[in-house]
């Protein structure tokens, strides 16, 4: 299964090359097309009604939007649930209260994305291809640098975790066991590692994100970068292309999108500077059509370059 996610800034028309690439790729492979954009129009491309579930154009395509609002609401909703299961002995704490502030807090929108993403890579291996319409730069280089940063971070949390199992153990022994028939019995906490499921769970993430991680880095993963012939999706692109260098990411298309006879020279600039950030990464030129412009014909995915090869042709050069 390959795997590939088209970035870019807002506007630049990620979500129709997107689609494009998903549509040829089709004709020859099971595809699924994700819009992870808060702003979806996968439905507007393909003229049908999209949500959560993934839905069938054709037989060997599928479409899928997540609602990123409803997707945070149950992500946090699952956690809470998590913690308070785990944690039901400290409900005299009110940890309701602490609950109800984490909707509010950074990163719950980007962890949910992250979540999703993983489940997707992981249990739709049916399709030869999954494509991730992102949201634009900012937030798209967020929730990419997250499965590491998650990492380094339960790493940590399964050290102090097991420091807290140890001190229950000594208390344990130095207490003894707990004797049965008691009025009031104390509630008996894990000391054991293969006993506690919080550490369980920390395991289980850890093994989830380095997957993840070992996913995204490589040779079946791509970046497709979109850009438009101008200085501002210029300048947007370079500081893309730094962050997807420093987490190690594999850029290995980029589109010029929009092009027309009239900007053809902005176009020539701007694809001979975006050259110096990513030498060996080729560039796709897309024009744009009378009869889209017009709408007097054909589907908006549905262009006349040929995306799909040179996809295709990415991944096997990169085998």
């Amino acid at each position: 299964m390959k795997i590939l996610f088209f970035t870019g800034k807002g506007g630049v028309g990620k979500s129709t090359m997107s689609a494009a690439g998903a549509w040829q790729l089709s004709q020859k492979s099971r595809v699924l097309l994700v819009s992870l954009d808060p702003a979806h129009n996968l439905g507007d491309i393909f003229n049908i009604t999209l949500n959560q579930k993934k839905t069938p154009y054709t037989s060997s395509l599928f479409l899928k939007e997540i609602d990123l609002q409803q997707l945070s609401h149950d992500y946090l909703k699952r956690e809470i649930n998590v913690l308070s299961n785990s944690y039901s002995y400290l409900q005299t704490l009110n940890l309701d209260n602490y609950f109800s502030v984490l909707r509010y807090s950074p990163g719950i929108e980007e962890y949910a994305l992250l979540t999703s993403i993983e489940e997707t890579i992981r249990n739709e291996t049916e399709f030869d291809y999954i494509i991730f319409d992102t949201p634009p730069t900012g937030l798209t280089l967020r929730f990419l640098a997250l499965p590491k940063v998650t990492i380094t971070w339960i790493d940590r949390l399964i050290q102090i975790r097991q420091k807290i199992l140890e001190k229950r153990y000594t208390i344990q022994k130095i207490r003894g066991p707990v004797k049965e028939g008691e009025d009031n019995p104390e509630i008996v906490l894990a000391y054991n590692e293969k006993d506690d499921d919080v550490l369980k769970r920390l395991r289980r993430l850890n093994d989830n994100y380095q997957g993840l991680t070992k996913t995204l880095e490589g040779k079946d993963c791509s970046i497709v970068l979109v850009f438009n012939p101008d200085i501002l999706s210029l300048k947007e692109s370079q500081r893309l292309m730094e962050g997807l260098n420093d987490l190690n990411l594999p850029l290995r298309l980029m589109i010029d999108n929009k092009v027309t006879e009239a900007n053809t020279a902005m176009a020539n600039q701007v694809e001979e500077n975006i050259k110096t950030f990513a030498h060996n990464v080729p560039v796709e030129r897309i024009y744009i059509s009378d009869r889209i412009i017009k709408r007097t014909e054909g589907k908006l995915c549905d262009i006349p370059e040929d995306i799909a090869s040179k996809l295709i042709q990415q991944f096997e050069e990169n085998v």
